[in-house]
């Protein structure tokens, strides 16, 4: 077409790592988008020819803002290979580690990551806009002065029970290396029961089993409608996702995976209206457009190449994963009344990741009161010279995994595939984009745009952690 054009956004600010989208613009509209992630990391090949339990160690250092989940992968990835169960206590601290995690990244996403761009000036005629630059405005908006010093407290949980985050080394195939006695355990209630006041009174404006019971997109709106637009950010989001149409901005593939977590969010994939079993052995790296010439050997020069990521796919298909893939697999009725038959959209990843923030702190509440002060906390995890190993694990932005062999009692492969690998995938030998590339088709691009809004909007509602994506 004669207006169409080709727009390189990138790199973005606010998303760990570096990013660059590609988009072919026609009509007004983007028509084709390709993600890059130009940053190359190569934690699989340091791993290569080590002792197994370096993953231990050098596995959490990928990332500073998802370390916890990265140790769990590791740890898991090692169990399995020896073989080894959790004692219940030891189940129980790894499950507070890696929610406190997830649940701060969520925090931490709506309030600086995602919510800032819509104190942009295109917006400054919308009637929340008023609200939303006093909560979000950069610098000096009042939720970042309310709630950061709250996840702050909040992460003193990682204190008592890691020693220190990110990068701790409590987390061990076994089981913890720490254990909770009962003062512990009372300050860890009082931890949470002080973020809890701070959610409720700030980001939700009601209780946090209020916000997890929500079961339809009639109750959503409902309780959306029974208080002015800004009593609660959550609430605030709502009325500006309805006036600007994010229900419909970003729909992504409608397939779902998640690894399950917690007992809260079961393993599966949704797709096609069902929900059915996970098969690890489905999946497969597709290299065509990386520049990779094996799993795990960079090629910088590779022809038609154009991102370090590699593009996974289940049985042959790309799949989203996140807060959103979760709440879809558990066959959870918001969830499904938000996607509808469409996929997934800006407003139902964010929507599934602060309704998840509400049932994991009350979900925590109730580990906490579990713990039984003497009990074991890890059994020893002997491994064998030789075996293959899987660690599943559900991080806040989605489906994480960690697979290693050993040879000769050293690691002779290791294959990280994480969240954002999956969400901002290449395309592949069939021409297939991948999750987010499939999402920015169709977002709309205003003359004179050189970073479109709607494009901002859509990648941030994927949580990116490119860090953790490239390996």
């Amino acid at each position: 077409m004669s207006n169409a054009k080709r727009l390189i956004v990138g790199p973005f600010n606010r998303v760990e790592g570096d990013l660059e989208v590609t988009l072919d613009i026609s009509a007004g509209q983007v028509q084709t988008a390709r993600v890059t992630a130009p940053m190359y990391r190569g934690f699989e090949r340091i791993l290569v020819g080590r002792p197994p339990e370096d993953a231990l160690v050098v596995a959490p250092r990928i990332c500073g803002i998802c370390s916890v989940s990265q140790s769990v992968a590791a740890a898991r990835a090692l169990a399995s290979v020896a073989q080894v169960r959790l004692p219940e206590n030891g189940r129980l601290l790894t499950d507070l580690m890696l929610a406190c995690e997830n649940a701060a990244d969520h925090l931490t996403h709506f309030v600086l990551f995602f919510m800032p761009d819509f104190v942009r000036p295109v917006y400054a005629g919308r009637p929340w806009f008023a609200a939303a630059e006093r909560r979000f405005a950069a610098m000096n908006g009042e939720a970042s002065r309310q709630l950061v010093p709250a996840r702050a407290r909040f992460l003193h949980l990682m204190g008592l029970l890691a020693g220190k985050w990110p990068h701790s080394l409590a987390i061990q195939p076994g089981g913890v290396t720490k254990a909770a006695d009962s003062g512990e355990r009372i300050r860890l209630l009082g931890i949470l029961a002080d973020f809890r006041r701070q959610l409720e009174q700030v980001l939700f404006a009601d209780s946090l089993e209020a916000v997890a019971a929500l079961c339809s997109r009639a109750a959503l709106d409902a309780w959306a409608d029974k208080a002015p637009a800004d009593h609660g950010d959550f609430r605030l989001f709502l009325h500006i996702a309805r006036d600007l149409g994010l229900d419909h901005s970003g729909r992504g593939p409608d397939r779902f995976l998640s690894h399950g977590s917690f007992g809260l969010f079961p393993a599966g994939l949704a797709a096609d209206g069902q929900v059915r079993a996970f098969d690890p052995a489905q999946v497969h790296e597709d290299l065509t457009h990386a520049w990779m010439d094996s799993p795990s050997r960079p090629d910088a020069d590779k022809q038609g190449a154009y991102s370090w990521c590699k593009a996974p796919r289940l049985d042959g298909r790309s799949v989203e994963t996140g807060a959103l893939a979760r709440a879809m697999v558990a066959a959870d009725p918001l969830a499904r009344d938000l996607c509808g038959k469409g996929g997934g959209s800006v407003e139902a990843r964010v929507v599934a990741r602060l309704v998840e923030l509400a049932k994991l702190v009350v979900a925590m509440e109730d580990w906490t009161k579990q713990i039984r002060p003497g009990d074991a906390i890890c059994e020893e995890a002997p491994l064998p010279l030789h075996g293959h190993g899987l660690g599943l694990v559900e991080a806040a932005r989605g489906a994480l995994s960690h697979r290693l062999d050993l040879d000769g009692g050293r690691i002779r492969d290791y294959a990280i595939i994480a969240p954002t690998t999956w969400n901002f995938s290449p395309r592949d030998s069939l021409g297939n984009p991948g999750p987010l590339e499939q999402a920015l088709q169709g977002a709309a691009v205003m003359d004179g745009e050189t970073t479109p809004v709607a494009v901002q909007h859509i990648v941030r509602s994927f949580d990116p952690c490119m860090a953790c994506t490239v390996h």
